[in-house]
């Protein structure tokens, strides 16, 4: 039996968006509306997620999971909070289950995602690619079962035949999972081929948990009654909806679908609301649209290029300028009462000066990075050149380093996703803690122009001229070195 707020997903009918950048917070919400039950979040990659901080959006009230250059991966809302389900594309079962973790407390269940067929899911060995590696299907699903405390569920495919079918929804049901979603439909066939209720209906029949039927948008529902008779069709608990849903989330109300326009204005109010990128917004709406795209209505919203253009596009301008204003105004009221952050370094225990910065590439010239003013500081101050000891977090792939200089260590608590950057953010930490330029646009850096023009100044036709000390050329110099046999700072990552 469905534990915990999940089992509301067992009356009959889910909404779920496992198509890239759709089950955003917006539709979500639309859905919930409408009458969906639980909603889906669109697939998201372990890798991605790993990388994410856990940050409440008191401007939105929402609860964002942030990536490392400040893109919103995943946004939830306490409104949602015990009826959406994460749903991650994942190959690690240590993987899977630190993400659980992350997310466990803001959703009311975790789902993976065995059944895609998409390029993008399966080069990894995600998605469909899992349905050849039982062995591993089983860990991941076991691993998250006894690790997180939230319920467990998966979505598959049909597999060449309905026995081997039969045999591997056996063998996910021992892991002790909560429910399975079956697509009726083999890794190779897309939305054109007919969903097979036969096939779900025998794996209904055979599994004692409850088997949510997915894949009858194409052929089977149009309305609210299409869903009931899916459901009947495949003898599945529920009905998970992915394209219907998407091309009118009104296709949950029982008395039938609410009028196209009607729909899209809800959502574009959501949209605002919370945020959403306009890119994402643009593309909700015209899935909405689908045969009206050439209409004059569908070029207006082809034509925008900002949330403030698609809401000008449905006659929404004046409500996007006021609600903007009142979102600016809780931000300035938020960042006037939090106390203002700084860059101060601090030196803990074992004796690593500390900062919480990043390299931005956008923010400094190409020709003058911080490693080039720290290395060029060093030779004027006659010390050592630096050494960078760089590490890699094996769950989530991020880099940290740790620069020397003089004997001091230095090193940026922010983990970066290359071991260039993490290099970069070592030496703007040594450098600020000096008080020294690093390199920034607008930053003079007297010593690297120096040198420049004194080597623009000598003969070149003098053998005896001293190479010019220019940007390219100190690139080339090996002063990176790999952590020797003494204990890093870094240790234990």
């Amino acid at each position: 039996m469905i534990v915990n707020s999940l089992s509301l997903c067992y009356h009959n009918k889910l909404i779920l968006a496992p198509m890239v950048r759709v089950g955003t917070l917006p539709m979500r919400l639309l859905a919930l509306d409408y009458g969906a039950d639980i909603v889906y979040c669109e697939e998201l990659i372990d890798l991605k997620m790993l990388q994410c901080k856990r940050v409440v959006n008191e401007a939105l009230s929402t609860v964002d999971f942030v990536a490392p250059d400040d893109r919103v991966v995943f946004r939830t809302c306490e409104r949602e909070q015990s009826r959406v389900v994460f749903q991650m594309g994942t190959s690690d079962a240590e993987r899977a289950l630190a993400v659980a973790k992350l997310v466990e407390n803001d959703v009311a269940g975790i789902d993976v995602n065995m059944g895609c067929p998409k390029e993008y899911s399966t080069k990894g060995g995600m998605g469909a690619a899992l349905l050849s590696d039982p062995d591993k299907i089983e860990k991941i699903l076991s691993t998250l079962v006894k690790g997180t405390r939230r319920p467990v569920t998966c979505k598959i495919r049909l597999l060449p035949s309905l026995e081997d079918t039969l045999s591997l929804v056996k063998r996910i049901e021992r892991t002790g999972i909560a429910a399975i979603a079956v697509h009726g439909r083999k890794r190779e066939e897309r939305p054109q081929h007919p969903v097979s209720c036969e096939a779900i209906k025998a794996i209904a029949e055979t599994l004692s948990i409850p088997v949510i039927a997915n894949g009858g948008s194409h052929d089977h529902i149009q309305k609210y009654l299409d869903i009931e008779d899916f459901r009947q069709a495949t003898a599945a608990s529920s009905v998970m909806v992915a394209r219907a849903a998407m091309w009118n989330p009104s296709v949950f109300l029982k008395e039938g679908p609410r009028p196209l326009e009607e729909v899209m204005q809800k959502y574009i109010r959501y949209a605002v609301q919370y945020d959403n990128h306009h890119t994402n917004t643009k593309y909700c709406l015209c899935q909405m649209l689908r045969e009206q795209l050439e209409s004059p209505q569908g070029r207006l919203l082809h034509a925008a290029q900002s949330s403030q253009e698609i809401c000008e596009a449905f006659g929404l301008g004046a409500f996007y300028k006021e609600t903007t204003r009142e979102l600016e105004a809780r931000r300035a009221q938020l960042l006037a009462r939090s106390p203002e952050e700084t860059e101060e370094p601090a030196e803990d225990t074992s004796g690593v000066i500390k900062m919480a910065v990043k390299f931005d590439r956008r923010a400094y010239s190409p020709q003058i990075t911080p490693k080039m003013c720290l290395l060029e500081w060093c030779r004027r101050e006659k010390l050592a050149q630096p050494v960078y000891e760089t590490v890699q977090r094996p769950m989530d792939r991020l880099f940290c380093s740790v620069v020397t200089v003089a004997e001091q260590k230095y090193q940026s608590t922010l983990w970066d996703k290359s071991k260039k950057l993490a290099e970069q953010a070592a030496a703007i930490v040594c450098l600020r803690s000096q008080g020294l330029p690093e390199g920034r646009l607008g930053e003079e850096s007297p010593s690297l122009h120096k040198r420049k023009r004194e080597a623009s100044d000598q003969d070149p036709g003098d053998p005896t001229a001293q190479e010019p000390a220019v940007p390219g050329e100190l690139c080339k110099k090996p002063f990176v070195a790999l952590a020797s046999g003494k204990e890093s700072p870094l240790q234990g990552w």
